[in-house]
């Protein structure tokens, strides 16, 4: 090949069973970031996943113009028999008990042999692989290529999450519900020992804290970060992460912005359980800023009780609403979770989603006007996008430091009052009146239209970051080059 001619666009390779681990965390970003870098300088991406995974991302790419021809999928069989979970079991939808996990780790770590076949096949210039598989760095110094690092949360809980492994403040108090600085951080952050996971809390070592060790280990050796954020939502923690802590990184978020027509919101994820006409109409009769939209994730049930006191609170608050139940897996399958009466008397002011929701579609409705929200960040960063000020109900991982930079530090947030991390099961705990408050503060009166301002404020940063010209546009061009670069200075090498 002449070396005056071009490089090649640089594939994007990433892992859709990684983007299924976690609760499904990173599996919608995927896509959207492979529609980002496809979008980019004609970018070739593909997309590497598992048999039961791969339709969803056949659909999304189907239904978005001019991809199919940018983004290929290429399957890979998940080892779920062989790692001693039931056959199909490829996401952590399907895991049931707490006992399933360790073998669901087990499962990924033998992916390491079909990754590296994929590659053989492939030739990728690239590779993109989640924080979860720390051996991709070594595969991807075995084939020469360099390694990304898909973060799938905020830079606050990345630096947050970073100072706490090293500085370990929770050693220093006297008790679980005692709360204590994070140090070393631009704001002073406090949180207590129950909001921690167990591998924090106790400061024990696990399979998972090995794991997460491993992962900071490789990513420190990979070529770089990539940061589903803008510089402008959190420019204190972009700033620390790369100067204080010393990561090479890139903020090309929001991702979920590359969705710009109704089908391509519709079909983000999973296939919606309500027809998106239906529920675009009924949102259509609704006033501004009159509905708040209560979603918890695809990886939070709840307990009955906790089910009839979200209904108790939500009726006691007298707004319009939009709620999508899910029940969790353990608890009887009957419909015995709501007031008597309840869905009767609340079915002009309020619409029921049982299953998957069309989230982004929702919250970018005018009517919309505040979201109840577990405050994962893929949610978290949807409602900054929309402008939608949230009310705040973390449960696990780093849901609770994206709490914090919702309500402190950015300010549009308001908490309903969860106080400690919840394992795989019912979630319970948070009474009718702290709902009935919460969402009442978030939805009436002068502080919650302030919110609003600033949730506005925030929408317009996040648009003009992914426009042309703006920071994160100006990030993943920055990095398509520097990795074509490093492939011209490989070639020339060879």
């Amino acid at each position: 090949m002449d070396k005056s001619q071009k490089i090649n666009p640089v594939p994007f390779f990433s892992l859709g069973s990684s983007s299924t681990f976690l609760h499904n965390l990173h599996m919608i970003p995927t896509m959207d970031m492979a529609k980002l870098f496809a979008s980019h300088g004609g970018v070739k991406t593909t997309i590497i996943t598992t048999p039961l995974n791969a339709p969803i991302f056949a659909k999304a790419i189907q239904t978005t113009k001019n991809m199919s021809n940018h983004i290929a999928i290429s399957v890979i069989k998940f080892p779920a028999e062989e790692a001693g979970l039931p056959d199909g079991c490829e996401n952590v939808d399907q895991i049931h008990s707490e006992d399933m996990v360790p073998n669901f780790f087990k499962a990924t770590t033998m992916l390491q042999g079909p990754l590296e076949h994929a590659i053989e096949e492939g030739h990728p210039d690239c590779l993109v692989a989640d924080m979860f598989f720390p051996w991709a760095t070594d595969i991807a110094a075995k084939f020469n290529i360099p390694r990304l690092v898909f973060h799938g949360t905020s830079v606050f809980a990345l630096c947050a999450g970073e100072n706490m492994r090293l500085y370990k403040p929770q050693k220093n108090v006297s008790s679980d519900y005692e709360p204590f600085i994070v140090p070393n951080l631009p704001h002073e952050v406090k949180i207590t020992k129950m909001q921690l996971a167990d591998h924090d809390k106790e400061d024990i070592e696990t399979d998972f804290s090995k794991l997460l060790d491993k992962a900071i280990e490789t990513e420190m050796t990979s070529f770089g970060v990539v940061v589903n954020s803008f510089h402008e939502l959190e420019p204190a923690y972009a700033d620390h992460y790369r100067r204080v802590l010393g990561r090479k990184a890139w903020h090309i978020g929001p991702v979920s912005l590359c969705n710009r027509e109704v089908e391509d919101k519709a079909q983000r994820g999973k296939e919606t359980s309500i027809d998106k006409l239906a529920c675009l109409k009924w949102l259509d009769s609704k006033k501004p800023n009159s509905v708040i939209y209560v979603c918890f994730g695809s990886g939070a049930g709840f307990a009955t009780s906790q089910l009839y006191e979200i209904a108790m609170g939500l009726e006691a608050s007298g707004q319009e609403f939009i709620w999508v139940v899910r029940r969790a897996k353990n608890e009887d399958d009957n419909e015995n979770w709501s007031p008597e009466g309840f869905e009767e008397r609340t079915k002009d002011k309020g619409l029921i989603i049982r299953g998957w929701a069309p989230q982004v579609l929702i919250l970018d409705h005018d009517a919309v006007g505040g979201f109840v929200t577990h405050c994962g960040w893929n949610s978290t960063l949807e409602g900054v996008s929309a402008g939608v000020p949230m009310v705040t109900w973390p449960f696990f991982a780093d849901q609770f430091f994206n709490e914090k930079l919702v309500t402190e530090i950015l300010k549009i947030g308001v908490c309903v009052g969860s106080d400690q991390q919840w394992k795989r099961g019912a979630i319970d705990g948070v009474k009718s009146e702290a709902i009935e408050n919460a969402v009442k503060e978030i939805m009436v009166g002068e502080e919650a239209e302030e919110r609003r301002r600033r949730a506005r404020t925030l929408k317009e940063m996040a648009s003009k970051a992914v426009e042309e010209g703006g920071s994160s546009h100006t990030d993943l061009n920055a990095l398509i080059k520097e990795l074509s670069a490093y492939q011209v200075q490989e070639y020339m090498e060879t």
